[in-house]
């Protein structure tokens, strides 16, 4: 009698869980966190723990309601809770937190059935909506680092050669309006060394997005330092590092991920440079979270003795 028992992939498994990994993502975000509150006050804080919070309570309920075990414990509905926080800004009142976050949990993830059911990141559906549906949320914060009277973000003031715009350094380090999380690019790259280091995530998809958004604005442009404007303001390093890398919600191949990453930066940039909004990011991820199984479909390689 063989002893080969022909099976599906996965034959190796790493060890990692859900909790494990969604834990770790939790700790890379930390120092996002903190440069939050510094930047914007306690304000952020109370902004960040009120979706954290209606994300958790969600969960719970939801739950609770239809007879299942609770899925709290995995720590995805935390990091649900946080990503949306630090999408936002201090403007937004905790009631509509507490509503984004309930969108998150019970539309984009639960009524499809949970973690790895979602088609979407929830995260980012969450912030889709409540931009339509809120006017506050549209805009950022005023930096409490600089005079205090200006919430206006980069993107809607920065233009080829424009002087009032922040420079380099204060765009890195996160001195500016914006949403609370996305303007430390400092403590994002720490966050995602974190990851790295963890092997939670690859560096492509990350490192695709932000790239082919640089290249096309130094290609329309000739600009390298409005082209490295346009990579360091805006939620571009949040969302790649945090947001397209979700495993539910990207391809599962390598070049289709690779595919994904490019498509999201070929989206932010039309957005940016042909409509309304001066922020894309979010909207790309979302497109192109849509499209993931078309995309994998295209890119799967021919399992061996497929037909």
């Amino acid at each position: 009698m063989s002893q080969l028992h022909v099976s599906a992939a996965p034959h190796i498994h790493s060890g990692n869980t859900t909790e494990k990994v969604m834990r770790d993502v939790v700790i890379a975000m930390l120092p996002a966190v903190v440069a939050s509150v510094i930047l914007f006050g306690i304000r952020a804080a109370a902004v960040i723990a009120a979706c954290v919070i209606g994300a958790v309570v969600s969960e719970l309920m939801f739950c609770k309601v239809v007879g299942k075990k609770s899925t709290v414990s995995d720590f995805s509905a935390a990091v649900t809770g946080l990503l949306l926080g630090l999408n936002l800004s201090t403007n937004v009142p905790l009631w509509q937190c507490v509503v984004g976050a309930a969108f998150a949990i019970v539309i984009a993830k639960c009524l499809f059935g949970g973690l790895g059911n979602n088609i979407v990141n929830p995260a980012i559906a969450a912030r889709v909506f409540m931009l339509v549906s809120f006017s506050q949320v549209a805009g950022g914060s005023a930096c409490v680092l600089t005079d205090g009277t200006t919430s206006a973000t980069p993107l809607e003031i920065l233009a080829p050669g424009a002087e009032e715009a922040p420079g380099l350094m204060d765009l890195f380090l996160g001195i500016h309006g914006g949403a609370v999380g996305e303007t430390c690019v400092l403590a994002l790259l720490i966050g995602f060394v974190y990851l790295l280091i963890r092997k939670v995530i690859r560096w492509h998809v990350p490192v695709i997005f932000v790239g082919t958004v640089f290249v096309l604005y130094l290609v329309t442009t000739g600009d390298v330092y409005y082209a490295l404007q346009q990579i360091l303001a805006g939620g571009l390093f949040l969302g790649a590092i945090f947001m397209a890398t979700d495993y539910v919600t990207e391809p599962m191949n390598q070049r289709g991920r690779m595919v994904f990453a490019l498509g999201c930066g070929l989206i932010t940039f039309a957005i940016r440079q042909f409509c309304a909004y001066p922020e894309g990011v979010s909207f790309a991820i979302l497109i192109m979270n849509l499209l993931t199984p078309l995309i994998e479909e295209w890119t799967d390689k021919e399992p061996l003795g497929g037909i």
